[in-house]
């Protein structure tokens, strides 16, 4: 079966079982895997399992890729060992090819987005993340406050997800609303801007480090700075569409009867309630130091056991969560709350562990589409020179999916299946870290009545879906 049927049959069952049959997106990657998986010749995956040289040296004679047709007398031990790897690959059982692919994502990404959600719960719960915000907010004034908003939401949404920042800082733009008696809208938007931008751009966040797994070459520290300078611009343009908006749609505040006391709650809160800026700050930043670090220090060549242990993800990520939860058990003691904080983290990790189902689904998909050849196939149609089409084609690949099934990080997971394979065979003249971008900002288009987020948004702000499709799904 060609590996373009085999692509888009896969792609129909994801975007069909999510959309049509309401499956959750864990059973409908899975079952796409499976189909994949199960209707790939066994001499496509051996083919796409073997090395470009070993395959030239294996089968120079023939030019026929079988396995049965090889001739081992007189190779290199290197191209026997492939051969022979590719060989158990494309012998093994369709559903084993899934388990191991689902196995190889779930142990690069699992313990990462288990810390980042446990990050996340103790910002909440020890008010680190409230600091933040009154900070950013007392740092820009009133009048600058859609800043404050917009840098808020983004720098929670690194290791806190989307619908959390979103539940976290509504109150806060409602009672400003009050407050101030207009921007409404610019408010809502701005904390929009910042918190998609981070949920699809920068790591620990599921989507993008979901995807630098997918491709060769990509560290996460490459994809945190990559993820930042975007989002910069991002986030920028997202502030400007929404002072346009603001300028041109009164919206007005509903239920304002739920309001009273909010501000004070949320905005005047007694300093000593809060920790201090910076150990609020440090859960955050310190993995973005020590993934950041080793990234700079393999650019300049410097070397050291120290860097290297440090700057692993899963231990800066593990130090990181560490911090968080003293610091919750600090504010917990300063403060005689007798919060469980067992219970806390139990949550979190309950929390965790949909995603990291649904990330390790997704790269048991991508996984078997890389098995069926896909990624040669589509390479020999683009010319070296032309290698540059690839970033186009992953951001309408990746808004596609979006647009069909709704959920950011499930596009992001089915586009880096399908790109990141094209990109290991195609001869590319500029960085991975391009098309893993790309990704991530395809993520955004459309969001409409088929993406949670976009009801969660509604509801929270009291918006219509007319005026949410008009407003946010047009700026995103």
């Amino acid at each position: 079966m060609s590996p373009f049927v085999l692509l888009l049959l896969g792609t129909t069952v994801v975007v069909a079982g999510i959309v049509g049959l309401r499956l959750h997106p864990f059973f409908a990657l899975i079952l796409a895997a499976l189909t994949v998986s199960f209707l790939t010749p066994e001499k496509a995956v051996y083919r796409a399992n073997l090395s470009e040289e070993a395959r030239l040296q294996l089968f120079a004679e023939t030019g026929e890729v079988d396995a049965d047709q090889v001739t081992l007398a007189g190779k290199e031990p290197e191209v026997i060992a492939a051969h022979l790897a590719a060989r158990k690959k494309s012998s093994s059982s369709f559903v084993s090819r899934v388990t191991t692919a689902f196995g190889g994502g779930c142990g690069k990404i699992a313990i990462v987005i288990a810390m980042a959600s446990v990050i996340g719960a103790c910002l909440l719960q020890s008010g680190a993340a409230r600091k933040i915000v009154n900070s950013l907010m007392a740092l820009f004034g009133l009048q600058r406050t859609p800043i404050a908003f917009a840098l808020s939401a983004f720098t929670l949404g690194i290791p806190v997800f989307f619908d959390t920042v979103f539940y976290l800082l509504m109150p806060l733009a409602k009672a400003l609303r009050r407050k101030t008696g207009k921007d409404y809208l610019l408010y809502i938007l701005t904390i929009v801007a910042g918190a998609t931008m981070a949920h699809s751009l920068v790591p620990p966040t599921p989507g993008p480090l979901t995807v630098v797994a997918f491709f060769d070459g990509i560290s996460i520290g490459a994809m945190i700075g990559g993820g930042l300078i975007v989002g910069l611009f991002t986030v920028s343009v997202g502030i400007l569409f929404a002072k346009w908006a603001n300028s041109r749609w009164e919206l007005p505040l509903r239920d304002e009867a739920e309001l009273q006391g909010e501000w004070e709650a949320a905005v005047e809160e007694a300093p000593k309630a809060l920790p201090s800026l910076g150990m609020s700050l440090a859960p955050i930043l310190l993995p973005l130091i020590l993934i950041g670090g080793k990234t700079c220090a393999d650019i300049g060549g410097w070397q050291h056991p120290a860097i290297d242990f440090f700057g692993d993800k899963n231990i800066a990520l593990i130090l990181s969560a560490a911090v968080a939860v003293a610091l919750l058990l600090k504010q917990n003691a300063a403060t005689e709350n007798n919060g469980n904080v067992s219970d806390i983290l139990q949550q979190a990790l309950q929390s965790a562990g949909i995603i990291i189902l649904i990330t390790a689904a997704g790269s048991a998909f991508g996984g078997v589409l890389r098995d069926t050849g896909i990624a040669e196939t589509i390479s020999a149609l683009i010319p070296g020179n032309q290698s540059l089409v690839l970033i186009p084609v992953a951001f309408l690949v990746t808004a596609m999916v979006r647009t069909a099934q709704g959920s950011a990080t499930v596009a992001m997971i089915t586009a880096g299946g399908i790109i990141a394979p094209i990109a290991s065979a195609a001869v590319l003249t500029y960085s991975p870290l391009y098309l893993a971008l790309a990704i991530g900002c395809g993520s955004k288009p459309i969001s409409w009545a088929n993406d949670s987020g976009f009801w969660v948004i509604g509801r929270m702000s009291g918006m219509t879906p007319l005026e949410t499709f008009k407003s946010v799904s047009v700026m995103m």
